[in-house]
C-alpha cells in the first residue's frame, strides 16, 4: 500500500473523548505503517458549539500520546488551509457548482415552516426528512428571492428511485435506498459548510485515501457518495470503527460521567496504558499479546484485525494494563510520578522516600491510590484489635501480643536498620518460637500500620518508617492487646 493519506478531523468542542483518540491513533498507525501521511483538519462549521481552548486540547493530546501530524493548522502543509472556517470560499465555490449541475438546489424555507414540518412528522411517526418543498422552484422564482435577499440554503438533491451503495472494509457492503436519504442541506444560510458537505471536499482537495471515522457515520455516507460521483471524484476507502460502549446498552458519554481522557490522566493512568488500551478497544493484534509501545503498535496493526463489534469499555481491564506499566518503569521514573502523590499524605522528611516508592510499585494500578495506600506513615491511625485476628495467618488477640512482645527486644536491639539485616533477626526469632512467619510477621505489619492492607509486609513498613517509629507502634500495639 503506497500513498496512503488519512486524516484526523475533530470538531473544537471540548474535552478528548476516548472514541475520538481511538479514531486519531488507527489513522495514525494506518499511514505510519504504510510510510504515508497523517494530517490534522480542525472541523469547525459548527461555530455555536465551539469551545474555547478545545483547539489546544487537541493539540496537547495528540502531542502527548506521540500522534505527530505531518500536516495540520499548526505545521503547515500543501493542501491547507487546515481549518474549515478559513476555507469558506472554496466550499461556496463547490456548492454554486454543484446547483448548475443540478445536483443541488436553493432552499427557502424558514424556520418555522420547518419546525412545523417536523412536527407534523414527529405526530404521524415518520422520520425526519425534508419534504422537498424548494425542488422544484423554476429558475426565474430561485432568481426572483435571490434579488429580493431571501435567506436560503443550498441542499443536495438526492435522486427520487434506485440506491446508493459502498464498500467499507469493516462492515463489508451496504446499500441504502435512496428514496430513505434527506436532501441534507449543503450550506449554511451564513455561508458556512456543513460537515456533511465540507468533510467530502476537504477529504478530496487533501488527497485522502483512507477514511477512518466512527460507525456513527455509515448512515450518512451513501450521501457523501452520491457528492464524490456529482463531482466526478474518486470515493476514499472507508473504514468505519464500531463504537465504544459504557456497557452492553450505551456508548460512552462525558455527560453520564464517563471519563475523557484528560480525566483518565487526572486519575492516574499513564497516558502510554490509555493509548494501548484505546487501540485494543475494536482491533485485535491476534495472538496473546497485550502491552505494545507506539512504534510497537505502528508495526502490529492490520485493518484486518479491527472488529464491527461494539467494545466495552473495562475500567478494571486498564486498571490492570496501567498497573503493568507502572511495574516495569524504572524505580527513579516511578518515583518522579508517585512523589507528588506520595507528599499528599507524607510530609515527614525522616521517611525514605525511595524505598517507600519500591513498595507502593509493585502493588499500584493507579497513581491516585497512593494517598491511601501510605497514610499510615505520616500517623499511626488508631484502629481495632480485631485486627490482629486473621484466619489464614493462624492469628489472634493472645498470639498476636505474645509475638509483638518477643518481637519488641529483637527490634530494640537491632543495630543495623536496614531491611536485609532486620529480617535475619525475626525469621531466627520465627524459629524459635516454632511459628510459621505469619504468626509474627502479621501481627508486625498491623502495629506499624493500623491496615490489614499495606505496600508491603510489616518488615519492609518497618525499614521504611525507621527505627524510633517503628518501635513506638509496636509498644503502642502491645498496649492496644493489654500487655
Amino acid at each position: 500500500m503506497t500513498g496512503v493519506r488519512t486524516r484526523f478531523a475533530p470538531s473544537p468542542t471540548g474535552y478528548m473523548h476516548v472514541g475520538n483518540l481511538r479514531t486519531a491513533l488507527y489513522a495514525y498507525l494506518l499511514a505510519k505503517k504504510n510510510g504515508g501521511t497523517f494530517i490534522l483538519r480542525i472541523e469547525d462549521t459548527d461555530q455555536e458549539r465551539q469551545v474555547e481552548g478545545a483547539v489546544e486540547v487537541i493539540y496537547k493530546t495528540l502531542r502527548e500520546n506521540g500522534l505527530f501530524h505531518d500536516e495540520g493548522p499548526d505545521v503547515g502543509g500543501p493542501v491547507g488551509p487546515y481549518v474549515q472556517s478559513e476555507r469558506k470560499d472554496i466550499y461556496k465555490g463547490y456548492a454554486l457548482e454543484l446547483v448548475e449541475r443540478g445536483k443541488a438546489y436553493y432552499c427557502f424555507c424558514d424556520r418555522a415552516r420547518l419546525d412545523e414540518l417536523k412536527r407534523v412528522q414527529e405526530a404521524s411517526k415518520l422520520p425526519p426528512k425534508y419534504d422537498g418543498h424548494c425542488r422544484h422552484l423554476t429558475p426565474a422564482e430561485v432568481g426572483e428571492k435571490l434579488r429580493a435577499g431571501v435567506p436560503h440554503v443550498i441542499r443536495q438533491r438526492i435522486p427520487d428511485s434506485g440506491s446508493t451503495a459502498f464498500d467499507d472494509l469493516v462492515y463489508g457492503h451496504i446499500a441504502a435506498p435512496n428514496d430513505s436519504l434527506d436532501d441534507n442541506v449543503l450550506l449554511k444560510s451564513d455561508g458556512m459548510p456543513t460537515y456533511n458537505f465540507a468533510n467530502v471536499v476537504d477529504d478530496h482537495l487533501m488527497g485522502i485515501t483512507h477514511v477512518l471515522r466512527g460507525s456513527e457515520y455509515l448512515s450518512s455516507t451513501p450521501k457523501y457518495n452520491l457528492l464524490y460521483e456529482a463531482f466526478g471524484w474518486d470515493i476514499p476507502i472507508y473504514v468505519h470503527c464500531p463504537p465504544v460502549m459504557r456497557d452492553a446498552h450505551q456508548k460512552l458519554s462525558k455527560r453520564l460521567g464517563d471519563a475523557s481522557y484528560e480525566d483518565l490522566v487526572e486519575q492516574g493512568f499513564l497516558k502510554e496504558a490509555v493509548l494501548n488500551y484505546i487501540a485494543l478497544l475494536g482491533w485485535s493484534p491476534g495472538g496473546e499479546r497485550e502491552l505494545f509501545t507506539l512504534p510497537e503498535l505502528v508495526q502490529a496493526f492490520d485493518l484486518a484485525g479491527l472488529s464491527k463489534s461494539p467494545s466495552i469499555f473495562d475500567l478494571n481491564k486498564l486498571r490492570w494494563l496501567n498497573g503493568e506499566y507502572l511495574r516495569r518503569l524504572s524505580p527513579e521514573a516511578f518515583l518522579a510520578l508517585a512523589e507528588p502523590y506520595l507528599r499528599r499524605t507524607v510530609t515527614r522528611t525522616d521517611i525514605d522516600l525511595p524505598a517507600l516508592a519500591a513498595l507502593v510499585q509493585t502493588r499500584c494500578e493507579q497513581l491516585t491510590e497512593i494517598p491511601e495506600q501510605v497514610d499510615f506513615v505520616e500517623a499511626l491511625p488508631d484502629y481495632d484489635p480485631e485486627l490482629y485476628c486473621h484466619k489464614k495467618m493462624k492469628t489472634d488477640r493472645e498470639n498476636a501480643l505474645r509475638s509483638l512482645q518477643a518481637l519488641l527486644p529483637v527490634l530494640e536491639e537491632a543495630s543495623d536498620w536496614r531491611l536485609e539485616s532486620l529480617q535475619p533477626a525475626v525469621f531466627a526469632l520465627v524459629e524459635r518460637m516454632g511459628v510459621k512467619n505469619g504468626v509474627v510477621l502479621w501481627p508486625l505489619r498491623v502495629a506499624v500500620s493500623g491496615k490489614a492492607f499495606t505496600p508491603g509486609g510489616g518488615l519492609e513498613l518497618a525499614a521504611v518508617l525507621g527505627r524510633e517509629e517503628t518501635l513506638a507502634r509496636v509498644r503502642r500495639g502491645i498496649e492496644k492487646l493489654g500487655g
